[in-house]
């Protein structure tokens, strides 16, 4: 059977989309989106092409035109103004004016009858002057009934003219005939969140561990006390563990030992006892009104919060005994409690997602957001969500934002790959990556650059953490205080958005043998510090979030430009805003107990420099100021006295 319609214009390859269109790219407010698309048709027609954007609830498309490269490749780009969901599509169509206007540019020779030629352009004006409006149809109907005249008077050149000319040319571009086009369907979704999500820095810290008395439990009013030094520090984000009611059973003593002793706190992840659940305080922490004041101090000092968002159950938090369905059952009947090899969790029961009451299940896991939201929570990092389904997480994070759309979902997922892109995609708008465990220069290098230039950048926001309260990584154990210097710069400035877990300014590293674990883990007891201990970096790591803030290069996530030096110990790579007035070359060692030295090579080219131009580096670390000309320069860092440069790259 013959086709009753068919696209007269062919859209294809468009970018930037993720899996076809399925999954929504992803932007923070004030940011461009940059759109690519092969566009072309049979025949020799002229082209155009509409980039059209919208926020979802909207009627009405925003238009801008879209202009053409090389070998039918057409670009645009728009800038997403609010959060929430938005959507991109784009219209192309045969234009009938400019391909009438070259057809009769070239026939228009001496001696040339273009009568026929200029009929069929009338026919062209008079349709889009039908569509015009006011004014301008006035002014249309003007110039037509003008070639008309010209025509009839044997004026063919005044004709011609009066059809091309700038009036015309001006008007017909506000009125094409979109009749021979295409609208690329269904539109392409983008999700637009705050730009907190793309520029940050996170501090997590246990309430309880906020005491200056030596085992008496922290409390939300000593949080307080300790959030004015955070925020000094330079932290925009506080990331708290569960905060809600220990269990009793099996509870866990220090060093995850499987018998407490009178005393022992327990891990805030077995959560649920007969104070409550995932919506109620551990008592010992305080009451609502501490956690409003809490509240009320983060907002004051520009701090918001994240909570840990655990789907964990204590064998005695209210769910086990009102829904015993939600959980994992033994053949004897008895629940399971989770385990990860070799590792028990005795005192954890996961819940089923599996549930015949998946509809109950879901929607209390809906509420808990919704309830901490409205407690003034703006952010949730979820613990292991790639052992939920994730067609959970599209819901539940749907659900959210269509009330909250503000709110920052966190993927504490490392796991494989593809699932961690897959949650990504989801909905989550950062996840923890695997740059814990990156160490040397070309790991580090691949991997970010598969974060940053890559398709993953379209959806995924890696949030660089040095560390955290279940990962000492190897380099920390034995690096020593130049290794604790050397991750933060790089989690700092290789991505946009990192974080460290308390304790990592004093340089803490004292593991468990043969483990990435901190001995005496604040996961499971009370830790007090002395936070002007010698050897604290609390002033480097101050420094490296002020040189943060006020440099527009380092607020940019994608594309880090990486440098080549020829010693493998020494890593440099470059980060620059869109205008090149703020560039950012970073140098850091990897060898934490060695000088090294290298020649650094600059692209000049890139930087907007000349071959021969004189240009100052200031390391604004050290506050050092070099001359630099020409694309190398010799490097030296020794960690004794300096591990790393981050210079500020200025022409004279």
């Amino acid at each position: 059977m013959v086709p009753k319609a068919y696209p007269r214009v062919i859209i294809e390859a468009v970018e930037p989309r993720v899996d076809g269109g399925r999954f929504p790219i992803k932007r923070v407010v004030g940011e461009k989106v940059v759109v690519s698309a092969d566009i072309y048709k049979e025949g020799h027609d002229k082209l155009a092409a509409a980039l059209k954007v919208r926020q979802i609830g909207h009627q009405q498309w925003q238009e801008s035109p879209m202009t053409q490269g090389d070998n039918d490749r057409w670009y645009g780009e728009f800038t997403v103004t609010a959060i929430g969901r938005w959507e991109y599509t784009i219209e192309a169509y045969a234009e009938r004016y400019l391909s009438w206007t070259d057809e009769i540019g070239k026939k228009n020779i001496p001696g040339a009858n273009l009568t026929s030629e200029l009929l069929e352009g009338l026919v062209i004006l008079k349709k889009s002057a039908a569509a015009a409006q006011g004014e301008d149809r006035v002014r249309m109907h003007s110039v037509i009934a003008a070639i008309e005249s010209a025509l009839a008077a044997g004026e063919q050149q005044g004709a011609v003219d009066l059809g091309v000319g700038s009036v015309m040319r001006s008007m017909m571009a506000s009125y094409p005939d979109r009749s021979e086009g295409y609208e690329l369907a269904p539109a392409l979704p983008i999700m637009v969140n705050r730009p907190i999500t793309r520029f940050a820095a996170w501090y997590e810290f246990f309430p309880r561990s906020q005491s200056n008395m030596p085992y008496r439990h922290g409390t939300l009013q000593d949080s307080i006390r300790r959030l004015r030094e955070i925020r000094t520090m330079g932290f925009d984000v506080v990331y708290l563990p569960p905060i809600h009611p220990i269990g009793h059973s099996f509870r866990k003593g220090k060093n995850n030992s499987l018998t407490a002793v009178p005393g022992d706190v327990g891990s805030p992840w077995a959560i649920g006892n007969e104070n409550g659940g995932h919506m109620a305080l551990e008592p010992q922490l305080g009451t609502w009104d501490d956690w409003d004041q809490f509240v009320g101090t983060c907002r004051e000092l520009g701090i918001e919060i994240a909570l840990d968002y655990v789907m964990n159950c204590s064998p005695d938090h209210p769910y086990v005994a009102a829904h015993p369905d939600w959980f994992f059952h033994r053949p004897d009947g008895s629940i399971k409690y989770a385990e990860n090899p070799p590792k028990k969790y005795q005192d954890v029961y996961p819940l089923n997602f599996g549930t015949t009451d998946r509809n109950g299940l879901w929607e209390e896991m809906l509420r808990i957001f919704l309830f901490w939201v409205d407690k003034g929570v703006t952010t949730f990092r979820v613990d292991n969500p790639h052992t939920k389904p994730v067609p959970f997480w599209e819901w539940v994070i749907g659900e959210v934002h269509r009330q909250h759309p503000e709110v920052i979902f966190l993927a504490e997922a490392f796991t494989k790959p593809k699932m961690m892109r897959l949650l990504a995609k989801a909905g989550f708008a950062q996840s923890y990556t695997y740059f814990t465990w990156r160490n040397h220069k070309h790991d580090l290098s691949e991997y970010v650059s598969e974060l940053t230039c890559g398709e993953m950048k379209e959806y995924f926001t890696g949030n660089f953490f040095a560390n955290t309260p279940d990962i000492l990584p190897p380099i920390l154990q034995y690096g020593g205080r130049p290794a604790f210097i050397m991750r933060a710069v790089l989690a700092a400035t290789l991505s946009s958005v990192y974080g460290i877990y308390s304790g990592y300014e004093l340089c803490e590293n004292e593991a468990i043998p043969g483990k990435e674990e901190y001995l005496d883990s604040e996961k499971y007891e009370i830790r007090m510090r002395d936070w002007k201990a010698p050897g604290n970096i609390v002033h480097i790591i101050t420094r490296i979030n002020q040189i943060r803030h006020d440099s527009p290069a380092l607020h940019t996530y994608n594309n880090v430009l990486f440098l080549a030096t020829d010693n493998p110990n020494l890593m440099a790579y470059a980060k620059m805003n869109e205008d090149r007035s703020d560039i950012i070359v970073c140098v850091v060692n990897l060898d934490p107990f060695h000088k090294q030295v290298a020649t650094l090579h600059v692209p000049l080219g890139t930087f907007g420099i000349g071959e021969d131009e004189q240009y100052q580096a200031h390391d604004l670390l050290s506050d050092e100021r070099y001359r630099w000309r020409g694309p190398t320069a010799y490097v030296e860092l020794d960690p004794s006295t300096k591990v790393a440069h981050i210079i500020k790259i200025r022409r004279w």
